[in-house]
């Protein structure tokens, strides 16, 4: 199975090239958008050819979620944590966008390494965003604690308009995803897909991944949760994230999995749903091959068709 990258691609290779290109006079304006209603726009002007303004837009959040000033409880924490002196976030942001960076290219490190990590980790402000939240609630996993103005059930956006839950407590994290899709073969393939994943959990090589268990009502974590946030048509997907599962570099990996674990759902669905199109046609184009060769004087055509061409060829 495929696991997304946590950088943006587009974002990365263009930084890479602009910093490969930084005397040549060039502006920049792109917008590009991204999997979950993300949406990007950089620029780059010919007033200060060094700065690069990166401008976010992140999926409309739905009412049972906090958003502090358009941006996710610790967001403006976690960038100023990651990113440090480099980049500075511009308040206001750009109209239409929830937060806007500002990249002083002058002011990356001297070393390559360490520059190419930091221009990774900006081309990641997805990750630190959206999982701003869900890394603080981890976080405090790690060291088996629940800060007391911790809810008991958090919302965290995932999707334009849908969440997905925690019941955070010191020993484990109960996390909670309502699973939704438009198409009917969709949600067809997707409960088959989660009901497969957690049968695979119980193999012996992933004794040590997080327990999970699908079910078709919301379970009983979420009660008190809004009914519009308990509407779906896939059911329900339950993972229990324990403190091995943050311990040191793990934080970084099971913030990401669990940040785009719909998206993640929704890709290897599209993929299933493409390979079964091509065997399909690949299993029609046989059989018409089939039925064509059952047609009756089929067989005298060919023989006939033989002998004129053998004519042909004798004159």
């Amino acid at each position: 199975m495929i696991l997304l990258q946590s950088h943006s691609r587009f974002l990365l290779d263009t930084l890479l090239n602009r910093l490969q290109n930084i005397e040549k006079a060039v502006e920049l304006d792109y917008h590009w958008a991204e999997f979950d209603d993300l949406r990007y726009h950089i620029q780059v002007t010919m007033k200060n050819l060094h700065i690069v303004l990166i401008s976010v837009s992140l999926p409309t959040p739905p009412p049972e979620t906090v958003f502090l000033s358009g941006l996710p409880a610790g967001a403006i924490e976690a960038i100023k944590a990651a990113y440090g002196s480099v980049v500075q976030i511009l308040d206001p942001p750009r109209d239409g966008f929830n937060l806007t960076l500002k990249l002083n290219l002058s002011k990356l490190p001297t070393d390559e390494e360490y520059k190419h990590a930091l221009l990774v980790k900006i081309a990641s402000v997805r990750e630190v965003v959206l999982g701003a939240p869900l890394r603080v609630i981890l976080k405090q996993l790690a060291s088996r604690t629940v800060a007391s103005y911790i809810d008991p059930l958090v919302a965290l956006v995932h999707r334009p308009k849908e969440s997905f839950f925690l019941i955070p407590q010191a020993e484990k994290v109960t996390v909670v995803f309502p699973m939704r899709f438009k198409d009917s073969i969709d949600i067809v393939l997707a409960t088959s897909f989660l009901q497969e994943f957690v049968d695979a959990r119980r193999t012996a090589g992933l004794n040590n991944a997080p327990y999970c268990m699908w079910s078709p009502t919301p379970p009983l974590e979420l009660k008190g949760a809004p009914d519009e946030a308990l509407s779906v048509n896939a059911g329900f997907i339950t993972f229990v994230i324990l403190p091995r599962h943050v311990e040191g570099k793990k934080l970084d990996r099971t913030v990401w999995s669990l940040s785009t674990f719909h998206a993640y759902v929704s890709y290897h669905v599209k993929c299933s749903e493409g390979f079964m199109h091509t065997r399909m046609r690949r299993r029609c184009r046989i059989l018409i091959e089939a039925l064509d060769r059952a047609k009756p004087g089929m067989e005298n055509a060919r023989m006939q068709l033989n002998r004129s061409f053998k004519r042909l060829v004798c004159h």
